[in-house]
């Protein structure tokens, strides 16, 4: 492959950003000074389904599969998306720092999904709650497959494990409903502000002196 070629491709070297910043999701993956419970009534009726484990573990390679399309698919929408969720990542580590949340697990049985969830409990730890990773990551791939997926049913295929992803993680046992709630928020706040970025770049291109607050004068 030619450079030029290989020169087109670089703009996937920006998902290295997530790893990097996970750094931080594993230093703060521990008990604060106060640790908040955040379950409600409802979190203790709904039944542990250890079979939700398997989307819950989709999730990892379920992000970077729509990324990569949406870097095919549609460019403006692939950097909206990423800079969002890296922003969603900054905020939710500030969440985690100053207002510490944990979740009360289960006892496991045995058998193959038991052994799947023990996987996932064994390598994080009950904190790191609010707002939920999984949801804020997984909602803004919802917000972004209309430009990714153009398909009408292909749509609704990745919305369906979308969101069978985000309930996955009250089901298994990772997170409470006011998780998910704060992970959709996130989503949500960050990928609009994000959107406002190429109107502002726009603006100023347009009229610098205004962008800037300076004089027309």
């Amino acid at each position: 492959m030619s450079q030029g070629k290989l020169r087109q491709y670089y703009p996937l070297l920006w998902m290295l950003a997530i790893p990097i910043l996970n750094i931080f999701y594993g230093i703060l993956n521990r008990p604060g000074m106060r640790t908040y419970d955040l379950s409600t009534r409802v979190d203790e009726i709904l039944p542990f389904l250890p079979v939700f484990v398997i989307p819950y573990l989709i999730w990892y390679p379920f992000i970077a599969a729509c990324l990569v399309t949406l870097f095919y698919r549609n460019r403006a929408t692939y950097y909206r998306t990423l800079f969002a969720l890296c922003l969603g990542l900054v905020i939710s580590y500030i969440f985690f720092y100053f207002y510490q949340s944990g979740i009360t697990r289960p006892q496991l049985g045995e058998g193959f999904l038991y052994s799947l969830v023990q996987f996932v409990y064994h390598n994080d730890a009950p904190y790191n709650c609010f707002p939920s990773i999984h949801v804020l990551t997984t909602y803004l791939m919802i917000k972004s497959s209309k430009q990714a997926f153009p398909h009408a049913g292909l749509r609704w295929a990745i919305h369906l494990l979308a969101w069978s992803i985000i309930l996955s993680t009250v089901f298994v046992k990772q997170h409470v409903l006011l998780d998910i709630a704060g992970g959709i928020a996130v989503a949500e706040i960050t990928y609009f502000v994000i959107g406002l970025v190429p109107a502002w770049a726009r603006s100023r291109s347009r009229n610098p002196g205004k962008a800037f607050g300076a004089s027309s004068e």
